[in-house]
């Protein structure tokens, strides 16, 4: 029953990152640029998260070594600023298609980097079978029957660095969550997240309007991502990969796009087709697959 409830949450919050494209989409529409997006969120959830640590009566400010501080520093640009720099700046030079499309199907490049690492983590028999089985169920979802992908070599490449940015996540949150509770580490991963990001605006000194981030519809959104998506999301996931393991965990990434057109049906009243539905069904196939077989993490 607890490993059940492990892979619910897994699933719930891949779901509700499965919206964000589209929160993200409005934001961007509304004249915030990426990386403003980002820093906004990431300062709602840290500050969030920094009061409820610090009512904690174990509240730690840094890890046990230097070594680990590092790794929570690598956590926050893998997992944080360059994740999404790359991912929306992917969305203004590429299409919503592609970028969904390369991006969801990083759970095959973090299985394949993870079994050069950990031995005991590969993949094996009906786990193999299940992630390909998986990740063709995320083409057919993403392209919807449209065979036809608008190559653009920019936006390609930034959407391949945000899906290599997350598979560096995904292995480096084994060894952090093997020392470190889940809480300190998200924290970590926010705080890190924002400070790596100096660098970018002292570049490009561009910071949001407030008449902007204050429409209500903007704040909406950024009050969503940033309590929701980025606080209590990253804190489940997080949890989840340190119950269920890192490939395995990740592997939920490829019911991101399956939700996102779910979500596009409800409020956008968009069409689900046949595809859709071959998909899915596809998707649920492997992940079933994935977790019949043996598990070696």
């Amino acid at each position: 029953m607890n490993r059940l409830f492990y892979h619910l949450v897994a699933f719930l919050v891949v779901a509700i990152w499965g919206v964000t494209f589209v929160y993200t989409k409005l934001l961007l529409i509304a004249g915030l640029t990426a990386a403003q997006i980002f820093v906004l969120r990431f300062v709602v959830a840290y500050l969030l998260l920094l009061a409820y640590s610090l009512t904690r009566k174990q509240f730690r400010l840094f890890s046990s070594v230097w070594q680990d501080e590092l790794l929570m520093v690598a956590l926050g640009i893998t997992g944080g600023s360059l994740y999404f720099l790359t991912e929306n700046s992917a969305m203004i030079y590429t299409t919503t298609t592609n970028t969904s499309l390369i991006v969801c199907l990083c759970p095959l490049i973090a299985a394949l980097l993870i079994a050069l690492f950990f031995r005991s983590m590969r993949l094996h028999g009906l786990q193999i079978v299940g992630t390909v089985m998986a990740a063709i169920g995320v083409i057919i979802v993403v392209l919807n029957g449209r065979f036809v992908l608008h190559l653009s070599p920019l936006g390609d490449a930034l959407a391949f660095g945000a899906c290599l940015c997350w598979a560096l996540y995904s292995l480096l949150m084994i060894p952090a969550s093997q020392r470190y509770d889940t809480t300190f580490i998200t924290r970590k991963v926010f705080f890190y997240g924002l400070v790596s990001m100096i660098p970018y605006f002292l570049i490009y000194p561009d910071l949001p309007s407030p008449s902007v981030v204050l429409r209500p519809d903007v704040l909406a959104n950024l009050l969503f991502l940033g309590c929701v998506a980025s606080m209590l999301c990253f804190l489940a996931w997080n949890w989840v990969i340190k119950k269920l393991g890192a490939v395995i965990a990740t592997n939920y990434v490829y019911f991101n796009p399956v939700t996102t057109v779910l979500f596009a049906w409800l409020i956008l009243s968009e069409r689900i087709t046949i595809y859709f539905l071959i998909g899915t069904l596809l998707i649920l196939t492997g992940m079933y697959l994935c977790n019949r077989a043996p598990k070696t993490n």
